[in-house]
C-alpha cells in the first residue's frame, strides 16, 4: 500500500466537504424552483451527491480515528483533536440519517420537505465546523506535520519581484552587486560606502 504520512485520513477528508455542499445546493435548487424542467433532475443528483457524502464520511472518519489514537500530540492538541473527533461524529450521525431518508423517499418518490431541506443545510453546517477544527488541529497545532521547513529570513515584494533580506534589513542582493562592482574596480552605486582599490576617499 502507498504511504501516505501521517496516515490515509487527509486523503479522504475532503470529499464528504465536496459531496455535502454539491448536495445541499441542488437539492436546494430543485426545491425552490421546481416548477423548472429541470428541477427533479437536481434533487436526483442532490440524492447521490448525500449518498457520496455518507459514504465518503464514513471512510474519512474511521482513518481518521486511527490518526486520533496513532499521531503524536501533547496535552493542547489532544483538546483540539477531541472537539474535532465529535464534530465529526455528529456529521456522520446526520450525514447516515439523511441518506436513509434520501433512499426511503427515492423509493417513494416522495418530494423533500423544507424541514428535511433545513436539516440537510444544518448537516452541511456540522460538515464545515469539522472541517475548520481539522484544519486548527494541523495548522494551529501541527498535528500530524513530519517536519517544518527551516525560517529563512526573506521578504517578498509586490508585483511577484523577491528580494532577499538579511537580519538587519539589508538587502542581499544589492550588497552583493556593490561589493562585485568594487572588486572590479569600478564605483559604487550611488548610496555605497565603499571605495574600489586605489581611489582616494572624500573627506568632509
Amino acid at each position: 500500500m502507498i504511504e501516505v504520512i501521517p496516515n490515509w485520513h487527509p486523503a479522504f477528508v475532503h470529499f464528504p466537504i465536496a459531496f455535502v455542499t454539491a448536495s445541499v445546493f441542488l437539492v436546494a435548487a430543485g426545491k425552490l424552483f421546481k416548477v423548472k424542467p429541470w428541477a427533479d433532475h437536481c434533487i436526483v443528483f442532490g440524492r447521490w451527491m448525500l449518498w457520496a457524502a455518507a459514504i465518503s464520511a464514513f471512510i474519512a472518519a474511521t482513518f481518521g480515528w486511527f490518526a486520533y489514537n496513532s499521531v503524536k500530540h501533547d496535552e493542547a492538541s489532544h483538546v483540539a483533536m477531541t472537539i474535532h473527533r465529535n464534530w465529526a461524529l455528529a456529521a456522520l450521525g446526520a450525514l447516515v440519517f439523511l441518506a436513509v431518508w434520501a433512499v426511503r423517499s427515492w423509493r417513494s418518490a416522495a418530494e423533500p420537505s423544507y424541514g428535511l431541506l433545513a436539516l440537510l443545510a444544518f448537516t452541511w453546517f456540522l460538515v464545515i465546523s469539522t472541517a475548520w477544527y481539522g484544519g486548527e488541529v494541523v495548522y494551529r497545532h501541527g498535528i500530524g506535520v513530519q517536519s517544518m521547513p527551516a525560517p529563512e529570513a526573506h521578504a517578498h515584494e509586490q508585483g511577484g519581484d523577491k528580494s532577499h533580506h538579511d537580519e538587519h534589513g539589508h538587502d542581499l542582493a544589492t550588497e552583493s552587486n556593490i561589493s562585485k562592482t568594487n572588486d572590479a574596480g569600478v564605483p559604487p552605486m550611488k548610496g555605497g560606502h565603499t571605495h574600489a582599490p586605489g581611489t582616494p576617499s572624500h573627506k568632509d
